[in-house]
Order: structure tokens, then sequence, then C-alpha cells
């Protein structure tokens, strides 16, 4: 068994493969919080040069998930399905790092919300959005399930 003192759920998650291909990572994660971070690359930018809204969207996505997924007990995994995603684009990144986070708003047994925001390397807003998702199968409880390797 894990030393809970020595636990980190961040270090534990394992990458999915979208997330290995765009390279975001999680920076802050706890029950109803969490935060990603991207290093802008040319493979992130659209025709304009800016941002793709693509990746900007799935930052989005991926945090408010995270939001209603953090697990304490280490060895477990809680997981969920993205029910529906609203964005508002209403910025642009050329550059350096962008950060989504986002904070758990609600929900019940089956079913949580989460609302969430991008922002460029200066602190000014890429985008907002807002998501509803569905725990799987035993995630619904805050020990989740036992991981499997």
């Amino acid at each position: 068994m894990a030393d809970d003192r020595f636990w980190d759920p961040i270090a534990e998650e394992r990458e999915s493969g979208l997330q290995r291909l765009l390279g975001y990572r999680i920076v802050a994660w706890e029950d109803g919080f969490a935060a990603v971070c991207l290093d802008l690359k040319p493979h992130h930018m659209n025709r304009s040069g800016v941002l793709h809204g693509g990746v900007v969207a799935t930052m989005l996505d991926a945090v408010g998930g995270l939001t209603g997924l953090y697990c304490p007990v280490p060895g477990h995994v809680r997981k969920a399905v993205s029910i529906s995603l609203n964005i508002n684009f209403v910025g642009q990144a050329r550059d350096q790092t962008v950060r989504a986070e986002a904070r758990k708003i609600g929900g019940g047994r089956k079913i949580f919300f989460a609302r969430g925001e991008c922002l460029a390397a200066d602190g000014s807003l890429i985008a907002t959005a807002e998501g509803s998702y569905r725990y799987r199968s035993g995630s619904e409880d805050s020990a989740g399930i036992p991981r499997e390797d």
C-alpha cells in the first residue's frame, strides 16, 4: 500500500493517447478543481497562426472532466464520459503556454457539471466553457475503482 503522505494523484494519472499527442499536462488537481497547461508548438496552430480552437476545446473538455474524477484512494481511478460541451471563444494565443482550468459546479450521483476557462500566458481570456459529464460504472463513488494495469 502506498504511503498517503507522499502519494501524488497527478503523477499516478496515466496520460491518454490524445493528451500525449497534444502535449498538455495536468498541473493542479483536487476534488472539484483541475488545471492543465500546454506549451504551444507549430502543430497546435491553425492556418492563421493562432492556437487552433480544437486544441482549446480538447483542453477545456479534459479539465472539465477531471473536476469530477479526483480520487483520494491510491491505486484507484474514476472515469467519466462527456455528455455536452459549450464553448465561447473570445480571444487568441500565438505563443508561450496556455492554461485551462475548471471547477465542478454541481451534479448528482451519475452526472456532474463543470465550468472552465482557457487563458493565454499574459492572463488574457481565450475561451470559456461549460460541460456535462456522466460517471462510468463504479466511478460515482469518490473511492473509485481499482486501476486496471
